[in-house]
């Protein structure tokens, strides 16, 4: 965890007057222009209108208004649209693309009283655990610049780790918020799919129906700070908006006590380092010393591997639709195929849950890498305790909540030997989002 203050402690100061928003803006403002020239973390900056919010921020709370982020700064990450600013996904091209509507989450950060200072850095098409590109560069890891903060929101967990800001709006398709969170030792939640729209947040110059597998979720230094900001995001768009409300669950158990866990260290699809291993099981240990039923098979467990195979399918059709130098396009009965496979895994884990309360689990295969400029993901080969693992194997771990929908939090457990944080994640039943993000919060 870092040491840096809290959103929600931030929060509070300024309900109480102990602070001002302009002076926490231009406090991160000024971290801001002091450490990120050697991390490149923050790559959209938007300093004067954060400014002028933050003036109106202190007047709100002048005239006695209490909102979830009144006055706090924060950034989000490059790919949702904040109207006046470049939404480039990484693509040149994209740079004079004119961005004139918020995303519907950035709405409501804002009008939640958060202030936007900018947006973060993000790789191409956000299609890497890496975050370079060829118009903003290469964002380095805040404590070894000689390795990636993770991607795609990796620039969101550098400014985080980093002290530069307290909170963040990121991604998840392929474990792009939980493997950056892991990479730089913060939190980060990836809701249950269709809790938070994603509208606004689209492919630069095309907009479309939200894909199947996509979340927007936060970044934090605390699992209160996820639960502030989710309660802030989450909610129905547009048409469902006029029919229901959201009411989310409350979490299983408020404690350690009496939490049913599977923990699980190994993937059929992909090794796991043994320092990441060994953080689970330590996890594990904790949970069991504080009284929880903790199990390591079960056969109520869906088969992970036909799973990813699954989950292989529909991202890639999902992520290379319309790219020219993408594989060739599957047929609507593969599609649909694929689909009937997601639903039957979904009520398999719903069954799963009904005997378990959450699956403790890697994030990632490893901590954070060294660099590698190999353009094409698939062409490298991670090093997993030395031995290389190439292709989409990596994506297994974060693949076992995004295929099914569920909500994902991770957590920083540690540090190896080399000072590099180790992140875990903790997944749950559909809309147990409080149940995961809470667990998190007695855990750390």
């Amino acid at each position: 965890m870092t040491p840096f203050p809290t959103a929600t402690r931030l929060v509070e100061a300024l309900a109480r007057g102990e602070a001002t928003a302009i002076g926490l803006c231009e406090a991160a403002i000024e971290r801001i222009e002091r450490l990120d020239p050697a991390i490149n973390a923050v790559v959209v900056r938007d300093f004067d209108r954060a400014r002028a919010q933050a003036r109106e921020a202190d007047a709100a709370l002048a005239r006695g208004e209490r909102r979830p982020l009144l006055g706090l700064p924060m950034t989000v990450k490059e790919s949702f649209n904040v109207a006046g600013l470049p939404t480039t996904w990484g693509f040149p091209h994209a740079v004079a693309l004119p961005v004139t509507e918020d995303a519907v989450a950035v709405q409501r950060l804002k009008a939640a009283g958060a202030v936007i200072l900018g947006k973060t850095n993000v790789p191409v098409a956000l299609g890497d655990w890496q975050s370079v590109n060829p118009v903003y560069g290469r964002t380095l890891h805040p404590l070894d610049p000689a390795r990636t903060p993770g991607g795609s929101s990796g620039g969101a967990a550098a400014a985080l780790a980093s002290g530069m800001v307290p909170l963040e709006l990121g991604s998840d398709i392929g474990g792009s918020i939980r493997v950056p969170a892991a990479f730089c030792g913060v939190f980060g939640h990836k809701p249950t799919h269709g809790l938070i729209p994603t509208r606004g947040h689209d492919f630069p110059g095309h907009t479309g129906a939200p894909d199947t597998l996509a979340v927007a979720g936060p970044l934090a230094r605390s699992a209160d700070d996820l639960e502030r900001a989710l309660h802030v995001l989450a909610g129905p768009d547009t048409d469902e908006a006029t029919a229901w409300q959201l009411a989310l669950p409350p979490g299983r158990h408020a404690h350690t006590a009496g939490q049913r866990v599977l923990v699980l260290t190994s993937h059929p699809s992909v090794p796991t380092a043994r320092d990441v291993a060994s953080a689970v099981e330590h996890l594990a240990a904790r949970l069991a010393d504080g009284g929880a039923r903790v199990e390591h098979r079960s056969p109520l467990l869906p088969d992970l591997a036909a799973a990813h195979d699954t989950y292989m399918g529909l991202l890639l059709a999902t992520v290379t639709r319309g790219n020219p130098n993408g594989p060739p396009p599957i047929s609507a009965h593969t599609w649909l195929d694929l689909m009937d496979r997601r639903f039957r895994l979904r009520t398999q884990w719903r069954q799963f849950f009904e005997a378990f309360d959450v699956v403790l689990a890697p994030a990632f295969s490893t901590v954070a890498f060294p660099h590698d400029d190999e353009a094409d993901p698939a062409l490298r080969a991670l090093l997993v305790d030395g031995k290389p693992t190439p292709g989409t194997g990596p994506l297994a771990w974060p693949g076992v909540a995004t295929l099914p929908g569920l909500p994902a939090t991770a957590m920083p457990t540690g540090l190896t030997s080399e000072g590099m944080p180790i992140g875990i994640q903790l997944i749950g039943p559909a809309f147990g989002d409080l149940s995961t993000i809470r667990l998190a919060g007695a855990l750390s």
